[in-house]
């Protein structure tokens, strides 16, 4: 089954994603900076997650660039990253709104979470797909930033009850390490 449909039906959901995002961006109706400075939860919260949606769009670009064969299993394990992708607005939209409160920041934070899950079953169901190219397994290897992102969401949820600053400042540490594309695919690419 070729894997260009997929990766445009993707690309064209995370695009849309972030165009929701954006639009719920309100333009102040003052000219000043505290009408800006009311805002900045609500811009802190787009740009945080559109990072993490560009961070998803890039790993899931290079993910199969080098995974060269897709099944119906990748098809619906796709279809399952992208239903948690979609919520990412709606979290986003939650989280800013309310200045990150305590039950909109763990939300978001299970949007993430979930998403990662997402992304790890997507991952194994590639490797595993019939004839996949050994180069796959290989780049992943252990997948030690994939686990400790699942880890820091994992924690930053209860704790977004207690302190919702800690939550946040746990969902940029993960994104800032998948900041850099991930050279594994890369270098599996080169070979």
């Amino acid at each position: 089954m070729s894997k260009g449909r997929l990766e445009a039906f993707s690309d064209a959901v995370i695009a849309i994603a972030m165009t929701i995002m954006v639009l719920e961006l309100q333009v102040p109706h003052e000219p000043t900076f505290e009408a800006l400075r009311e805002l900045w939860p609500i811009f802190f919260s787009y740009v945080l997650s559109f990072v993490h949606l560009g961070i998803y769009w890039n790993n899931h670009h290079h993910m199969l660039q080098v995974g060269k064969i897709v099944d119906g299993r990748v098809l619906w394990a796709n279809l399952h990253l992208l239903f948690w992708l979609t919520l990412v607005p709606f979290a986003t939209a939650w989280m800013g709104e309310t200045s990150f409160g305590a039950l909109p920041t763990a939300a978001y934070g299970t949007v993430l979470f979930f998403s990662a899950v997402a992304y790890t079953i997507l991952v194994v169901a590639l490797i595993r797909a019939p004839g996949q190219h050994e180069a796959l397994a290989d780049a992943i290897g252990s997948d030690r930033k994939g686990r400790s992102s699942l880890l820091g969401y994992l924690v930053a949820i209860p704790v977004a009850f207690v302190a919702p600053a800690v939550s946040v400042a746990i969902y940029v540490v993960v994104a800032a390490q998948w900041f850099v594309p991930d050279r594994r695919m890369e270098r599996a690419l080169g070979r």
